[in-house]
């Protein structure tokens, strides 16, 4: 069986061109990272051959071995579901954690997002504290990325702005959000910064940017940020409505929330 016909291709594209849809990705904005592990691809009789490799910049020796499926750099979201053999790209990380090889995908010679440090940097903080993470996300949600240019841009005050605009926030990122100042983006440095955020958030904003993601399957961390975008989005439609918000949930209702889905919520937010 060829690996572009596997379930994990499937999705990535599936994902994607929602993302575009969504204009979460305009032009080649966005990128994802899904790691795969050696026993998945067994049967696979085109990913065998090492076409290229690269160095990564930095040293991940704890994803020494590991599979990574990548959107490429420079790719336009909405057209990787039309030929996922030039806009996706399967790597290995080397034994040394020093370089990657590209083992299927980038036919024309493409290579990994510029973010890809960024992203395995994250992946190395998320596995430490979740062996099933697998997946960054990383896309430009229009209404969340409007909060950071209105709103003080603080944890607390950014958490449970969201927290508090439909119950859904707190059950799927009772944590809160993670929040970095604004970086130049493709950077080691911003790279290091979410890194460091995702040690205690599934989710990192980038001001005036967007939003990195994190979950343990495509599905899982883009519904992560469909709930963060639609608490924004509720948001500006009380602004739409003239901005005066007379009743929202309770500190108390997000307790009885937490309880009731057995989520712990982060505790100096509430």
């Amino acid at each position: 069986m060829k690996f572009i016909e596997s379930s994990f291709v499937k999705k990535m594209c599936e994902v994607t061109y929602e993302s575009y849809l969504r204009y979460w990705d305009e032009r080649n904005g966005g990128n994802v990272s899904c790691r795969l592990s050696a026993e998945e691809l067994v049967g696979y009789e085109d990913i065998s051959e090492v076409r290229s490799s690269h160095e990564l910049g930095f040293k991940a020796s704890n994803l020494a071995g590991q599979y990574y499926l990548v959107t490429g750099t420079g790719r336009y979201f909405r057209n990787v579901t039309k030929q996922p053999l030039l806009d996706l790209g399967l790597v290995r990380i080397s034994n040394d954690g020093l370089s990657y090889d590209v083992v299927w995908g980038f036919e024309d010679g493409g290579r990994p997002t510029s973010e890809f440090p960024s992203h395995l940097m994250s992946h190395i903080e998320r596995l430490k504290i979740n062996p099933a993470h697998r997946v960054i996300f990383h896309c430009h949600p229009t209404n969340l990325i409007a909060l950071t240019f209105t709103q003080d841009l603080d944890e607390r005050h950014l958490s449970r702005l969201l927290w508090k605009m439909q119950a859904e926030s707190l059950v799927v990122f009772p944590e809160g959000v993670g929040l970095i100042p604004y970086m130049t983006p493709g950077t080691t440095e911003i790279g290091e910064a979410t890194a460091r955020k995702m040690g205690d958030f599934s989710a990192v904003v980038w001001p005036h940017h967007g939003l990195f993601a994190s979950g343990n399957s495509l599905d899982e961390t883009y519904g992560l940020i469909e709930v963060i975008e639609k608490a924004a989005m509720i948001y500006s439609q009380i602004g739409a409505q003239g901005g005066r918000i007379k009743q929202d949930i309770s500190d108390n209702q997000l307790r009885e929330l937490a309880a009731r889905f057995k989520v712990t919520p982060r505790k100096d937010f509430l």
